[in-house]
């Protein structure tokens, strides 16, 4: 089928379950903050059960074709796996700059990298139980951990990211082996410091891809719409992807008006195209949809197209979320029932 739709993660969690104000307020959390959680620690599990059947029901419902958990579980798309390695000295956070240059707490590295158990194998499991779909499972990027952390640890930032890469390297093994049909890497630090990714990014990303079975994917992005507000021109760091051994490469062209000439710099490379702007809670028609994937089509063929949002939906009001999953339907519709597909 051409144009196959999909969040690129996160779906909005509900008021009931997350502080969304708190969560809103800040940037996305690289440490454990279990203050955000309104449920109780001994019934969290089964709270984030029943929202993660929620959001799987919202996107049914919307017609989605590859579907996800909505990352219900997590405070941020990167502190739960993060946090869940060895070598990890969580009594004693560090600290590290935030893409916009403010420091926060993060992750201090105080011994080797090592990944204890699955992180998200269950969540993964539990999804399988409640749709028929595809389902897409997105782990964060061994060069966005490493950015996101304080090497008290390895002699070089390098051997950080590939430390991380081993570990990430195992768990997108076992969620291909528990059934994951997309396995999503995230890596918006490639964008936001695209020197340091040029350096050693694409080599820990390879790493992290070394040998795996399954369609790979990597988000790349400008940062969430409702905390960086402005967009450049382009991306720092994207034609570099054609050197990596990912499949599917996802990026935003709605908010910024990305030139999408750049896509011929990808050849053979599935582009999953963000054509929904998370920057305002206005829902797009259909049609504003179609004429975003339109805009693509010259410089990609339409069987390399996957249709989603520019980036997650987390921050958005749930029922704006879901209006803009169903425009994203139409809209992906329209185009196909052009092209005949």
């Amino acid at each position: 089928m051409l144009f196959p739709t999909s969040l690129v993660g996160s779906y909005a969690q509900p008021e009931w379950l997350i502080d969304r104000k708190a969560l809103a307020s800040r940037f996305p959390p690289r440490t454990p903050t279990p203050s955000l959680w309104r449920v109780p620690e001994e019934w969290l599990e089964e709270a984030q059960q029943d929202a993660t059947i929620m959001a799987v029901e919202a996107q049914e419902r919307a017609g989605l074709d590859i579907i996800t958990d909505g990352e219900i579980r997590r405070e941020s798309y990167s502190n739960r796996f993060a946090n869940a390695l060895e070598g990890i000295d969580l009594a004693n956070p560090g600290q590290a700059f935030d893409r916009s240059g403010h420091p926060v707490s993060a992750p201090r590295v105080a011994g080797k990298i090592r990944r204890k158990r699955s992180v998200e194998v269950d969540a993964l499991k539990f999804l399988k139980t409640l749709t028929d779909k595809p389902v897409k499972v997105t782990v964060p990027g061994p060069f966005t951990m490493q950015q996101q952390a304080q090497n008290d640890f390895y002699k070089t930032d390098k051997e950080l990211a590939l430390a991380y890469a081993e570990a990430v390297n195992e768990e997108i093994r076992d969620l291909f082996a528990a059934g994951a049909a997309v396995v999503q890497i995230d890596e918006p630090y490639m964008q936001a410091r695209s020197e340091k990714a040029r350096e050693y990014g694409l080599e820990a990303l390879n790493a992290a891809l070394d040998g795996v079975g399954g369609t790979t994917a990597v988000h790349i992005c400008f940062g969430y719409a409702h905390l960086i507000h402005e967009r450049p021109a382009g991306y720092n760091f994207l034609p570099e992807f054609c050197n990596c051994s990912v499949d599917q490469i996802s990026i935003e062209t709605a908010q910024s008006n990305l030139d999408t000439t750049v896509l011929e710099k990808l050849p053979g490379k599935t582009i999953i195209l963000g054509v929904l702007d998370l920057s305002t809670p206005e829902i797009e028609t259909p049609e504003t949809v179609a004429a975003r994937i339109r805009r693509a089509l010259p410089h990609i063929d339409a069987s390399k197209v996957v249709v989603a949002p520019d980036c997650g939906l987390k921050y958005l009001p749930r029922e704006v979320a879901f209006g803009k999953m169903r425009a994203m339907v139409e809209g992906a519709k329209i185009v196909r029932q052009e092209l005949g597909g």
